[in-house]
This record gives structure tokens, sequence and C-alpha cells, in this order.
């Protein structure tokens, strides 16, 4: 786009002066609002490209892996950590109350011997097997809202590493933790044995370091984590160690390998700094903490906890690579990208070796009893995986006050000398945002419905990621680019007539001109706006990802400002440079591209757990929650890009190009070239031999068994049904209540069912004593026969407070229950010794008249319902695995049945 006028540049005449010139100065006016198609092409390129690269050195840029020989006895050796991964994964699955558990726990104390062999002769290592009693875990924020985890049984494996002269130092300890039991599903390389082989590797470091330490370090290798966070809470409570703990680390993983990123931080941001300072490759989004913390990711870490119940302050590491594969068969050693494990070693590594010798480790309570925290909280963001950002939250909300309040001001300015048209165009802008978003989201949701009807998955783009970008990306592009462009041609209607009124003397063509420059203005004036509401709304929730929208206001602002802007509504509008886009977005992209680019990997990933009830949902949801993501993406990042083409002759080539690459995507979906699901990407299903006591209205019947088959990925089962064949029936006739969840989808086969089990094993529930006064008090004894894994939900409608017995030892007190949807949940888990009876007293509510009733007596809730899980492969469960897809996995997590699972009640009326 150029202006090209015979009059000088500094001496361009205002409207009102061009009224009152000759017709042969007005002649010498000319404009060409038009940009080069080659300007637009190379920008998307430049976007297109620069994106990539920017997410390739963030998230895919690992250190290369070092052997034992190259790093001595000080360093961290992948080479050397990666054995400790194929010894835990040789033993397979290895959950609370197994086999397998016990051989880990012993291969993990076993390397802990040879560490203590090699280490400095100034520093003491202590281990303690460490066997917890039973305990209750009474937090309620996030997901234990409703539930109370109780358990017992557990061994943990704690490593204290301390100078051996400085005595004062195990007073002040740095806690390293991660878990070594995995779900029933998978042998765990990714989550956790990747974890614990890592802290192997930092302890055997740590104890050539640490005879210059001021403090200690505490490695703790917990069990049951993955039924609730159980080995964290049971050393919190009942460990002598806890107390000298001040900073926590706890190390997951909801993938395999990549790097492993920071996640959550703080509340005290002493942690976040030292890390910051000290780690080589440092990866860290407090994005990420915002996404998690609001619940949007139904899942909680050992870290919890740590803060909320220990008051401590720290970081949560996490690998994110590869989501789907989270609790599968496919978390699995070859799946592990080689470089994952040195990148977290070395920064753990860098990390303990700064924070050991520091002075200034937190002291004190970092939170109060409910996760609240009165602190200065840490910003933090890495660049590239290179250099990380860290700043206090007080700083950023003075940063943040300052730029809105000279936005405003600016803003201000403007329209009151540009006056009413300034005013109309604001608004008119706003309105082109407006139908940017509802067409970008419109489009793109669009397809989102359109999926499941043509392919034979809803989701079938899982084990092919890049597809997204053809199916959703470019719907979204060509969205927000026809709602900008409508938007831009009312725009450019009302300033033609506002310029022809007040330079009548122009020639058409000018004028004409002048409003596709002043409304291509307006547009990027509009980006900017959008983005001061984004920083606006940040701010006054204090979310830490708030840096994002000032980044996205200030360096295109500055840009704009520097090459472009005028006060004065007197002067001709300019064109927009190519390089004030080149300035303005530089930085923004460089903070936020490979963000988006992971973010978007891990919805994909996750739509692979997206039921959480199966049948509960629409097959297009999963679509709509990523066609939301990627259009809001789109409108948001590509708002300042967009506005400069539609004086340009690009707009029919990219209205091509979005709809070719939509069309072959959908191609590829429609005629199955690439399978929804692989056995390296597998879809998540359940296989479950279930013996029901359950009747109508919760009563007791005969046993009824069946094996059922549910998975909580979008989609119907019929394509495996047909694979598996065993008589299998699928529909929503035949709902399951498990407690935790409900099946309302699902398939079905009575095939053998009667064998693989014995009545012995079905759980009884007595009612022992019963009074029926005012205050009416029930008790009941429950016996879970062979089962230590076993979930009881109570109905909060009938009953006001209850409390659990283990012969004479109180695990659930009376006080307060929380419920959600109307039951109150308990979850236990335990090893092989966990009892196995137990007594209640339920405490009904005042007006227990059957308030859970309704008038069809099928819809009665019971006041009771039990399920035990018993970790047992049945003979027809044995031969339904055998013929399971290999695109199909197992999926466990500390809500589903095991293999064999026995459900009963106890109704209201009983």
């Amino acid at each position: 786009m150029r202006q090209r006028s015979k009059v000088s540049a500094q001496s361009n005449p205002p409207p009102s002066c061009i009224r009152g010139e000759s017709s042969s100065n007005i002649e010498n006016v000319v404009l060409v609002a038009k940009r080069s198609n080659y300007v637009i092409l190379a920008l998307f390129v430049l976007v297109v490209y620069g994106t990539w690269y920017v997410y390739q050195h963030q998230f895919l840029n690992l250190p290369r892996p070092l052997g034992a020989k190259e790093v001595g006895k000080r360093g961290f050796s992948e080479h050397e950590t990666i054995e400790h991964v194929k010894a835990l994964t040789q033993l397979g699955p290895h959950p609370v109350g197994s086999d397998a558990l016990d051989h880990a726990l012993q291969y993990v104390l076993q390397a802990i011997e040879t560490i203590k062999e090699t280490t400095h002769w100034e520093v003491d290592v202590e281990v303690d097997l460490f066997h917890a009693k039973s305990g209750v875990n009474l937090m309620v924020g996030g997901l234990f809202k409703g539930k109370t985890l109780v358990y017992s049984d557990l061994n943990h494996i704690g490593l204290r590493i301390s100078p051996k002269y400085a005595p004062e130092a195990t007073e002040n300890a740095i806690l390293v933790s991660s878990h070594i039991d995995t779900v029933f599903s998978t042998e765990g390389a990714g989550d956790c044995s990747s974890c614990v082989a890592v802290m192997l590797e930092l302890a055997r470091g740590v104890s050539q370091w640490a005879h210059g330490f001021k403090s200690s370090v505490i490695f703790l290798f917990n069990t049951g984590e993955e039924e609730g966070l159980n080995g964290a809470h049971s050393f919190i409570t009942q460990h002598p160690w806890s107390d000298t703990v001040r900073v926590a680390i706890d190390l997951e993983a909801m993938g395999v390998g990549g790097k492993s990123g920071i996640f959550q931080a703080g509340p005290q941001p002493w942690a976040i700094e030292t890390f910051a300072s000290a780690a080589k490759f440092p990866s860290g989004q407090i994005v990420a903490q915002d996404i998690f913390k609001s619940g949007a990711i139904k899942s909680a870490t050992d870290f919890q906890v740590y803060q909320e119940l220990a008051g401590l302050s720290g970081l949560d590491f996490a690998y994110a690579d590869n989501t789907a594969v989270y609790h599968t068969k496919n978390d699995k050693l070859k799946l592990l990208t080689p470089g994952s494990l040195q990148h977290l070693g070395e920064n753990m590594l860098a990390f303990l070796l700064k924070a050991g010798t520091s002075t200034d480790l937190p002291k004190g309570k970092a939170t109060n009893s409910r996760g609240k925290s009165g602190q200065d909280t840490a910003i933090y963001f890495d660049i590239l995986g290179t250099y990380m950002v860290v700043f206090r939250q007080r700083a950023a909300s003075m940063i943040y006050n300052s730029v809105i309040l000279q936005s405003l001001l600016i803003w201000t300015t403007s329209l009151f000398m540009g006056g009413y048209s300034a005013m109309v165009s604001l608004a008119l802008s706003s309105l082109s945002l407006m139908l940017m978003w509802i067409c970008a989201i419109g489009f793109s949701v669009l397809v989102a419905f359109v999926l499941p009807l043509v392919s034979s998955s809803p989701i079938p783009f899982i084990s092919s990621p890049w597809l997204v970008v053809g199916l959703f990306g470019a719907p979204a592009v060509l969205g927000a680019f026809t709602g900008q462009h409508v938007g831009y041609l009312i725009l450019l209607k009302y300033l033609t007539k506002t310029i022809s009124r007040r330079n009548v003397n122009l020639p058409f063509a000018v004028q004409d001109d002048l409003a596709k420059l002043d409304a291509e203005r307006w547009l990027y004036k509009a980006g900017l706006m959008q983005w001061l509401v984004l920083l606006i709304v940040g701010n006054f929730y204090k979310i830490g990802s708030s840096y994002l929208a000032l980044a996205w206001l200030v360096f295109p602002a500055f840009a704009y400002g520097f090459l472009e802007a005028t006060l004065s509504p007197a002067r001709l509008p300019k064109p927009l440079k190519t390089v004030t886009l080149l300035i303005g977005l530089s930085v923004p992209f460089l903070l936020s591209s490979g963000i988006i680019i992971h973010l978007v990997a891990t919805l994909i990933g996750s739509a692979v757990r997206l039921e959480r009830s199966p049948g509960s949902n629409p097959e297009w949801l999963g679509n709509v929650i990523l066609a939301l993501f990627i259009a809001a993406m789109a409108c948001l990042t590509l708002v300042y890009l967009l506005s400069y083409i539609h004086i340009s002759g690009a707009k029919v080539p990219l209205i091509i190009t979005t709809c070719l690459l939509f069309g072959i995507s959908l191609a590829v979906v429609q005629l199955g070239v690439v399978p929804p699901f692989t056995e390296d990407t597998a879809r998540a299903v359940n296989v479950v031999h279930v013996v029901d006591m359950t009747g109508a209205n919760g009563r007791k019947q005969e046993p009824a068994s069946h094996i059922s088959l549910f998975s909580t990925t979008p989609g119907n089962l019929v394509k495996e049904v047909e694979h598996i064949g065993e008589g299998f029936t699928c529909g929503t006739d035949k709902p399951l209540d498990f407690v935790t969840f409900s099946v309302k989808y699902g398939c079905w086969s009575d095939k053998n069912a009667n064998i693989g089990w014995h009545e012995s094993d079905i759980p009884l529930i007595r009612v022992e004593n019963d009074t029926k006064d005012d205050n009416r008090v029930t008790h009941v004894s429950i016996d879970t026969k062979v089962s230590t894994r076993w979930t009881l939900g109570i109905n909060a409608d009938e009953v006001e407070d209850f409390q659990l017995k283990d012969g004479p030892e109180e695990l659930v007190p009376i006080g307060d229950k929380s419920n959600a949807d109307g039951w109150h949940i308990i979850q236990f888990s335990g090893g092989k010794n966990a009892p196995r009876k137990f007594s209640m007293i339920l405490f009904w509510a005042d007006n227990h008249t059957h308030k859970s009733h309704k008038e069809d007596s099928n819809t009665e809730q019971p006041l009771l319902k039990l399920r035990t899980d018993v970790d047992r492969i049945t003979s027809p469960t044995e031969t339904v695995l055998e013929k399971l897809p290999q695109w199909c996995s197992l999926f466990g997590k500390s809500t589903s049945p095991l293999t064999l699972a026995f459900l009963s009640s106890l109704p209201v009326d009983f």
C-alpha cells in the first residue's frame, strides 16, 4: 500500500485545506490504497515459520543425553537414569497393594544402598522405609469436594542427605517428591518411573555435593498417589521429617517425555526465583498454572497436599508431551523422548545445588488452611527454553495499572479530538471485532458438529494432530477474516460518507482511498482495544498470564505510535507500514506462539479421556472445546495481521487456501486415510467383570454378572465390539452406577460371566442398629471381603453426618461433610494388610422423610451404594482383553474400577 503525492510528506494538506484548494492542487493529490499480494504472503509465511520455530525451540529442543563417564561423580547422566526406568517398567503395572509395587520398593532401596556406598565422606545419608498407618484426607478443594479419601498400609521410602558436620542442616530441608505406584493399566514409564529414576540419579549427584550445604535434601519415594495423593498426605501428617521441610518440589507426568516444565509455583516466590537463576534449560509457564488452578484440568498432584495441608511453597514439574498416552498401555519406555530425563535432571541438580547452599529458605507456613496466601506471588515464563523471566505480582500490578491509565488517556484524547466521527468509527471497528469472533467461532464450531457425522470417530485427529490445522485452524482463520471484512465494509461505508461530506472537492477515487486507509487503521486500533480490555480484566482478577495481554498491547501500540500515529484528525491517513507489523508482533509471537501450540497439543491428547461418565456428553463436545480454543487464539493473535489484508488482492487467495486446506483435511478424515487411533496412540477403554447386587430402588437382589465394556473416549464402540465378538450388546439400555461415576452408554456381555468370582467375594452391608426417633441414628457394618480398594456413596439428602471406624480406631470423624450432586463419597485404598471390616454411624437429616424419593419409584436413590474393586482378571475378562483391538488400551484413574468390581447398596427404607 502506497500513498503518493506531489506535496512533500511534511506538508500533507489536511482535509480542511484541501477543501479550499484550487482544482489544480487537488488533482496533485494521488492515493493508492493497495498492498501487494506478495507482502501478505510473506507475512503469513513468516508467521507460520516463526511460530513453529518458537515452539520447536521452546518445547522440543532437548539436551543431549549424557553418559556416566561424561558427567563424572557429580553430574547427571540420562544413560544411568534410563537403567532405573527400564528396571521399574519391566515390573509391569505396580498399583497399591500389588506384588509388583513391593518389588519396585525393593529396587529403589537397593539403588539407594548403592548410592550410600559411593557418597562423599563428609555427607550423611539416612534411609527410612516408612510404613504409614491408616489416615484420612479431609481436604475439600478442587477434586476433593464431596469426598473423603481414606488409606491404610502404605509403604514409602524417605532418603535424607545432609552435611555430616552441620547438624542444624537437618532442621531445614528441601523436599523432592514423586510416586512409585502406577495405575493398574500401565507400566508407567512417564508417570512416574521417569520421575523416580531422576530422583535416584539426583540423590547420587547430591551425595557428592552436600558437604557444602546449609540444609538437607529429602527425597520422598511415596506410594498411593494414584489413589488420591495418599502418599504425600501420610508423609506430611505422620512422618517426623515433615516438620523440617521448608520447600517442596514435586515431580509429575501427564504424558511421556518432552521437557519437564513448571506448571505450579509458589505461593512464596523464593523457589521459582532460585530456579530461574540456576537452571540450565528453564521451562515453565504461569499460563499452565492459571489453567490448572482454574479447574479446567480435572486433576491434582501431591503439590496440592504440600501447599494446602502443610502450607509449603515450592515447584511442581510435569512431563506433558504426548498426553494421549497418559494412564494407558502406551506410557512405555519406547515412547520416552531421548533428552527428557537429561533436561529435568540437569535443571533440578543445578537448583538443588543453589538452594542447598542458600541461607534464605522460606520459614513458616506460606498459606492458611484453605490454601490462600498473602504472599507477593511470582509471575514467570521462559523464553525459548533458554531464559526464564520472573517478576512479582505487586510489580506487575504497578506496570499494568500504568499502561491501562496511559492507554485510556490516549484513547480519550484521541476520541475527544476526533469528535463524533471518531466515536462512531471506534464503535464500528469494535463491531468488526465482534463479527470476527462470531464468524471464527461459528465456522470452526460448525466443523465440530459435522465431524462425528462424516468420520468413524468423533475425534479423528488423535493419532494425527496435524489434521487440526485444516479441520479447525483453516475455518477459524477464514471466519475471523470474513467477520472482520464484513465489519470493514460497514466501517468503510460510514467513512466514505464522512470523508465525502468534509472533502467535497476531492475526486471520488481519492475519497474512496482515504476511507480505505482510515478503515484499515481503525481495524488495527480495534486490536489494541481488544487487548486493553483483556489486560484490564486480567489485572482486576490478578491473573498471572496477563503479561501476555500486556505484550500484545504494548508492542503493537508502540510500533503504531512510533511509526504511524498522529493525534491530529486533520491529517491525511497514511498507509500502515509493513515494518509496523513486524516490530509490533515480534515480541508477542515470541512469548505466546509456542505456548499456544503446546496447549492445543495438550487439548488434543486430553480428548482421549474426556468422558468422565461415558455416554453423558454429546459426541461433539470435545471438538467444540478444541474449536472454541483455536478460534479464540486466531482472533486474539491475528487481529493485527488480518487488518492488513482488506486493501490487498490477497483476499481471494486467502479464501481459496483455507478452503482447500479444510477440504483436504476433511477428505483425509472421511476416506479414512489416517486412522483416528493407533497402537501407540490408543483409545481409552475399560473392561470390567461386574457382579451387581443392586436392584431397582437400590434394593438387594440375586447376583447378576456381566462383562462391561465402556470408554472415556467420545464415540460409540461398534467397531471395537465387532472386532472382539463375545456376544456384546451396546447401547444406553443398561446404565451402570460405579459410585464415583456412571456409565450411560456402554457394551455388555453375559457370556461365561458367572465364572471367575465367588459369592464369598461379595461385600456385605448390614444394619446393626437403628434408632428411629427425632434424632435418628443408624449403625451399619461393612465387610469388603477380598477388596482393599473400595468406594462408598452416602446419600447426603438423607444423611447429615457420619462416622467411619476400623474397629476401635476412628477413621472419619464426625463433622461437617461436603457433598457433590447430593452424595458424599468415601474412597478407600490400602495395601495387602489393610482392614476389610468397618463400622459406620449414620446421623440422619432432621427431615429425613425420603427426600430422595421421587414420584416415580424407579428413580429412588439408595441410602448407601458400595463398589469394591479386585485386581483379578477373570477368565471371560481375559478373553475379551486378548481380543481387544490394538488401537485400544485399558485406562486407569483413582475413580475407575479395576477389572473385577462388585456393586451393592442399602435402600433408604431398609
